[in-house]
This record gives C-alpha cells, sequence and structure tokens, in this order.
C-alpha cells in the first residue's frame, strides 16, 4: 500500500511546521532496513504530524499506511508503528471526548474534526488491535494491549481478551500493563466497571499470583474506584512493594534487619553539552531530558498510585517512606521527585519527607545526589530538617575531592555538588559560602550561584566587591549569554549592602545610554530597595521621571519617593502615570505614599468602579473576569493604604472578590486585609476555607512553597487578630494550628 502515498495531495494539508509534503518520505523512511533512517523518521513525523499529541487532517490520512506496515511482517519495526498509531488513537479518543462536538481547528485555524475521524479509524480497526495484542512479537503485544481498552466498543469481548490475555502472558510488564488496561477500560466504559472491579478484587487478594501483580490490581482498583482505599490499602501495597524490591543479604558488618540503601543508581551516560550553547540553556534543556527518565519497573504503577491517593496526604507520605528507603537505588532515585511534587503541592508535616531526602545525598551516588539536593533547593524552608545533611555534603566534598568541587570536571559530581550548595544557600547557611565565591571567582556555572547568593546577607561583605566586579564589566551594547545587569541587581539588592549602590546608578546610567530599557527598570528598583541610603543617586535617577518608557518612568518616581521620602516631588509624577488605569506599579506607589497621596482618590475610585462594571458586564456575558481581578486588588489596597477605614466599604468588597475570581491574587489579597485589623472581619469565612484547603494556593498550578508559607503566615496573624476581637464567637478560644 506504501506504493499509493503519492496518490494523496499531502501538500494541501498542513502538519506542526507547515505543508505536509514530506509525509511520504517519513512513511517509506519508517519501513527501511537501517535503524538510524527509521529513528529519523519517527521523530520527524512524532515533532511534526503528530507534534506534542495532536491529530491534524495530514495524521488521520496517515493512519491506513501505518496499518499497512503494522500488518505486513517484513516491516523491520512493526511495535514502534504499533505504538505510534496506539498514540494517536489515546490523543483522539481522548481529545474527541473533551470536545464533544469533535470540531477543533488546525494548524493555519482551519476547522477541522480530526480527533473525531482518527477515533472512528481506530475504532472500526479494533480488530486489529485484537490481533496485534496477540501477536508472536512481545514487543508488538506490549505496543498493542493498550488498544484494547480504547478501541474495543464491546465490552464484554474487551474484559474476555484481557483476562485471557493475562494468562499467556508470563512477562511482569506485559502482566502489569494488561492490568492497567483492564482498569483504562472500566473507567471509559461503565458497563465493564462491575465485572473488571470483581476482577481487580480477586487478583489484589490472590495468594498465587505474583506480587507485582498483585500491587498492579491494587493500584489500578484504587483508581477505578477510589472508594475502595482503605485504612489497609496503603500497608499492603507497602508490603507487596518490600516482596516486589526485596533488600539483598546483609554484608558480614551490616546489622541485622537493616533495609538500608545498597548501591547506586544507574543511568546512561549523559551527552557532552555543546560548548557554543550558553550554560544556563544546556543545563535547562539536560534538566529537561533528566525529568523524564524512569529508573525503575515499578515507578508508572507507583506514580498512577498517588494519584489516586490525591489528598491523603499522610498515606502518601507513608508510601513515600518506604520507597525512598528501597534497596533497590532505581526506587529510590524515583522517588525523589514524587517526594518532591507531594511536598510542594500539599500542605502538612513533611519534617520526615524532607530527611529522607537529605538521606539520599550519598558520597559514592553523585547522580542520585544530585536530585535529591534539587528536590531540597525547591522546598525552600521546608529543607530545613535535611540542613545538616546538605552541609554534611557540601563539605566532605570540599574536603575529599577538592576545594575547588564546584567546579570540579566530573560533570555528575560537579552537578551534584552546585545543587547542594545551592540548597543550603537557600537555607541562608553560610557554610555554603567557599562553593559560592569558587563560582564568582572562576566564573564556573556562576549563574547557578547567582540565584542565592541573596540568601546570605551575612556575607555581604565577601559577596558585594564580586557582584560590583561583574556589573562593572556588562558589556551593554549586546545580549547577555550568562549572568546579565538585571541578575545581578536583584542579588545586590538581596543583600542589601549600601556599598553597592554606586555601581547600581553607574549601570542605570550605561543602560540609558545603549537604551537598553528593560535594564534600567529593575536597577531602578534594585537601588529604591536601599531607601534614602542611596540618596546620592537622585541626580541620576530624577531624569528618568520623564523618559519615553512608561515602565521606566514609573520606576523612577517609585525610586524618587523611596529615596528622599518628599510626596511633593512625587505626586505632580504620580498623577500622570494613573492615567494607564492598568499602571499596577504607579497604583503601588500611591498606597506606599499614603495619605499624602490623597489628591489621586478620585481618580484610584474611577478606575475602580470602571473596573467593577466592565467585571460585572463581563460575567453577565460569561467572559473571562481572570486579567480583570488584579486591577481590583491594586486599587483597592491602594484606597485603603491612603485612606484607610473611610474606603473599608469600597476596599474589601473589591478585595474579595477578585480572590473569589482569581485565585492567584489570593496572597495580595490577604497582604492587605493584614494591614486592615478590623476591618478585615468580613473576610474570615473565606480566609478560613482557604487555610482549610489541603493543597498549596495560588492557581491551578499553585505558587510554590516560599509563596504558600508567607500566605498561611499571613493567614495566621489575620486570624488570630480577628478571633481575639470581642464580638467573635471563637474569642478565647481554640486558634488555628
Amino acid at each position: 500500500m506504501i506504493d499509493d502515498v503519492e496518490c494523496i495531495d499531502w501538500a494541501a494539508m498542513g502538519h506542526a511546521y507547515g505543508p505536509a509534503g514530506d509525509i511520504p518520505v517519513w512513511l517509506r523512511d519508517m519501513a527501511s532496513p537501517d535503524p538510524e533512517v527509521r529513528k529519523k523518521a519517527f521523530s520527524s513525523f512524532y515533532s511534526s504530524v503528530h507534534h506534542q499529541g495532536d491529530v491534524y487532517p495530514c495524521t488521520v490520512a496517515s493512519l491506513p499506511f501505518l496499518f499497512a506496515m503494522a500488518d505486513d511482517r517484513a516491516t523491520p519495526d512493526r511495535a514502534s508503528v504499533v505504538a505510534l498509531l496506539l498514540s494517536i488513537g489515546r490523543e483522539a479518543v481522548d481529545r474527541a471526548d473533551f470536545h464533544g462536538d469533535g470540531i477543533v481547528y488546525g494548524p493555519d485555524g482551519e476547522e477541522s474534526t480530526a480527533w473525531t475521524d482518527a477515533t472512528a479509524v481506530m475504532r472500526e480497526r479494533g480488530e486489529t488491535f485484537v490481533a496485534y495484542a496477540c501477536d508472536a512479537d512481545p514487543r508488538v503485544r506490549g505496543a498493542a494491549v493498550e488498544g484494547l481498552g480504547l478501541f474495543l466498543d464491546d465490552a464484554e469481548r474487551a474484559v474476555a481478551l484481557l483476562r485471557d490475555r493475562l494468562l499467556e502472558e508470563s512477562g511482569i510488564l506485559e502482566r502489569v500493563l494488561v492490568v492497567r488496561t483492564m482498569a483504562d477500560l472500566a473507567l471509559r466504559l461503565p458497563a465493564v466497571a462491575a465485572p473488571a472491579r470483581t476482577w481487580l478484587d480477586a487478583l489484589a487478594d490472590s495468594g498465587t499470583a505474583d506480587p507485582d501483580t498483585r500491587l498492579a490490581a491494587l493500584v489500578h482498583r484504587a483508581r477505578c474506584a477510589p472508594e475502595s482505599i482503605d485504612d489497609l490499602t496503603v500497608p499492603t501495597a507497602i508490603e507487596l512493594l518490600r516482596q516486589v524490591t526485596p533488600a539483598p543479604p546483609p554484608e558480614p558488618d551490616q546489622a541485622r534487619g537493616d533495609r538500608g540503601p545498597s548501591g547506586p543508581c544507574v543511568c546512561e551516560d549523559e551527552a557532552e553539552p555543546d560548548p557554543n550553547v550558553p550554560a544556563h540553556i544546556a543545563a535547562a534543556f539536560a534538566d529537561l531530558e533528566r525529568h523524564g527518565r524512569v529508573h525503575a519497573p515499578t515507578t508508572p504503577l507507583l506514580v498512577a498510585f498517588h494519584e489516586a491517593l490525591g489528598v491523603r496526604v499522610e498515606d502518601r507520605t507513608a508510601l513515600l517512606a518506604e520507597q525512598l528507603c528501597s534497596p533497590d537505588p532505581g526506587t529510590r532515585y524515583d522517588a525523589i521527585d514524587m517526594a518532591r511534587g507531594l511536598i510542594t503541592s500539599y500542605r502538612g508535616d513533611h519534617t520526615r519527607l524532607a530527611r529522607l531526602i537529605g538521606d539520599c545525598l550519598l558520597p559514592d551516588d553523585s547522580y542520585t545526589a544530585a536530585a535529591a539536593a534539587e528536590a531540597l533547593g525547591s522546598l525552600a524552608a521546608l529543607a530545613e530538617p535535611a540542613r545538616e545533611a546538605l552541609a554534611v555534603y557540601v563539605t566532605d566534598q570540599r574536603t575529599t575531592h577538592r576545594p575547588d568541587a564546584w567546579a570540579s570536571p566530573h560533570r555528575v559530581l560537579r552537578r551534584a555538588h552546585q545543587q547542594a550548595v545551592v540548597a543550603l544557600a537557600g537555607l541562608g547557611d553560610e557554610r555554603a559560602l567557599p562553593s559560592l565565591l569558587t563560582a564568582l571567582d572562576t566564573d564556573t556555572d556562576a549563574w547557578r550561584a547567582m540565584n542565592v547568593v541573596g540568601h546570605l546577607p551575612q556575607c555581604a561583605a565577601d559577596l558585594t566587591p564580586r557582584l560590583v566586579s561583574r556589573l562593572a564589566d556588562v558589556d551593554h551594547s549586546r545580549e547577555w549569554p550568562d549572568v546579565g545587569p538585571t541578575t545581578l541587581a536583584s542579588a545586590l539588592a538581596a543583600l542589601g549592602d549600601a556599598a553597592a549602590v554606586p555601581a547600581l546608578a553607574e549601570t542605570v546610567q550605561a543602560a540609558v545610554r545603549h537604551k537598553q530599557w528593560p535594564t534600567v527598570q529593575p536597577v531602578l528598583k534594585a537601588i529604591a530597595s536601599f531607601g534614602t541610603r542611596a540618596a546620592s543617586t537622585l541626580d541620576s535617577v530624577r531624569p528618568l521621571t520623564d523618559a519615553n518608557n512608561v515602565s521606566v518612568r514609573t520606576a523612577a518616581a517609585g525610586a524618587v519617593w523611596e529615596l528622599e521620602r518628599r510626596p511633593e516631588n512625587v505626586m505632580p509624577l504620580l498623577e500622570r502615570l494613573l492615567d494607564d488605569h492598568r499602571n499596577f506599579d504607579a497604583i503601588g506607589l500611591a498606597g506606599r505614599i499614603g495619605p499624602p497621596a490623597a489628591a489621586v482618590l478620585p481618580r484610584l475610585r474611577q478606575i475602580l468602579n470602571g473596573q467593577v462594571e466592565q467585571n460585572a458586564h463581563n460575567e453577565e456575558n460569561g467572559s473571562a473576569v481572570l486579567n480583570d481581578s488584579w486591577t481590583l486588588v491594586h486599587v483597592a489596597s491602594a484606597l485603603w493604604d491612603i485612606a484607610g477605614t473611610d474606603e473599608t466599604d469600597t476596599a474589601v468588597p473589591a478585595l474579595l472578590n477578585a480572590w473569589k475570581y482569581n485565585d492567584s491574587t489570593a496572597r495580595d489579597v490577604v497582604a492587605c486585609l493584614n494591614r486592615m485589623g478590623p476591618a478585615a472581619h468580613p473576610a474570615l469565612p473565606q480566609i478560613e476555607a482557604a487555610m482549610a484547603q489541603p493543597r498549596r494556593g495560588g492557581d491551578p498550578w499553585g505558587w510554590g512553597v516560599t509563596r504558600d508559607l508567607e500566605f498561611q503566615r499571613t493567614c495566621r496573624a489575620v486570624l488570630t487578630r480577628l478571633r481575639d476581637l470581642p464580638h467573635h464567637p471563637s474569642a478565647g478560644g481554640e486558634k488555628l494550628a
């Protein structure tokens, strides 16, 4: 059939990167006897015709040719063809079900029913997947089994086929895949739910099935029936996991019963970075590549189990503790990122997990140690239980290997050391200083050090001169491949050493000469952070209040206020800046000035009333109001900071409405409520509800540990104050933990 591929007008269709005229070459090359040619063809097809899971009309047109190759036993790599078919079909089914009308838009904006068309083709070929799932080639079977759960609409037959496949398969991975497919089928077809649940129950409780299959059945039963999860589910899973990854016999000098770590994690060698690519860019791509690795066969199963357990933080903590203590190095490694995900997503007592991640800082396993250190660095203050483990690891490496371990020629060891130093510095621990100085003095991955030097203000005497020297060397006539002036300015501001002020002023002047406006604004803000200690820079800052760039004008006005605190010099500037109702920096400046900014109150009320009306109109018409909520927050906060209790009836409802529409505003809303004192009382139910949430707040993706901890601290302060009011029903009673 591949000979007929030219009969289709491929060029009339498009894929992710333009006209689809190159598809015939890729289809032919997929059947090439040369492995490298096949590899390149599959890669090109995935990236263009099935880009990030997309399904285009040209993808649908390719399906008959892919099926023809998969059917032909002479095709060199049938399993990869079947896997591609399955991937297209899986995405098509998922997205067609999500978009009920099936109408989507192609790369050029044209209306398309590609997902529903692909789904129809795959279900028409459901019997073909039955044949593939029984193929003599185990790789073809493994690639095809999932299709029984996706493309067969005869529920009873699909269940029977999967039961038979479990009896036929002897490989553990294949058996686990059959179990997962049964669960997927049950979730897709309600008619299958009852018999599939019964089958999973029997398999999970079986005394004869292997522990891998039993663990898979237990996990996927939890997926299909979350209500079946009880107090025995996780302990049973832990016992099965111990059977799957038994501890090796103890060494003669090892205490009996010790289930501690054994051996380093084995991973594929990483490619040498391209010397022409900036180090921070190369590191980002390397991180992405590592993120997709799986080091233990049980990992996909355990990931599914954690998803099924959801908000059961204590159960998940117990399971992760077992994973992190596993005798299997791959299981330990993969558990690190799972633990990081739990801690950064859910509130709770994570002391045990942080300590166990710290235990993975193994001196003879730099690969695992790097992952553990990176995870701890993302936990902010919650990494405190692992502080000493980090310090010991960093110090021992500098003693055992070389004092400049930060610049070690061994890439994996170097990355582990750097990540540990970054995590330690993030805790404000000055034991990270020697390695940070190595980074700055040798210019080895200095970009990584720059992210955390601001956490060590007690070491400013050592750090400030080095950062100032780097700032003076910046060439403002070109782009910066590594550490730019804005990064340096931010770090100097965090250190708070006024010795940096002259260098920051010179940087502003140089950036203005070269019209590097994206640099000017953040450096002005850095200068402003020093307050009156930077008054000597006024002659450099004041002229910028007339700059053409509104962001620069706003930053300059804010700096003038912070440097001299004279309202009469700033208010004329501020009134002009408020012509733009979404100039949030200018609105924030009005709030910082406070009562002396009363002259802009009418303008602020005008902005707020206009936004309230717009939001009401949007809500009435079903339009999104998320982008407008920030205007409510900034203006309401400024009104309160300027006029105080006179604006209570305006500010509080605006703040709470903004929070209602957009959870990302919660931190800013609560910060203002904290300044209001008793006037914030109407917000009490909303704050209590937010604190009761198990997930960290912010938005559907969360806002990170540091912000959530800050949010919780502020909420507690507000709640303590409000609950102590005489008229509150819980006054004098139990306080929020």
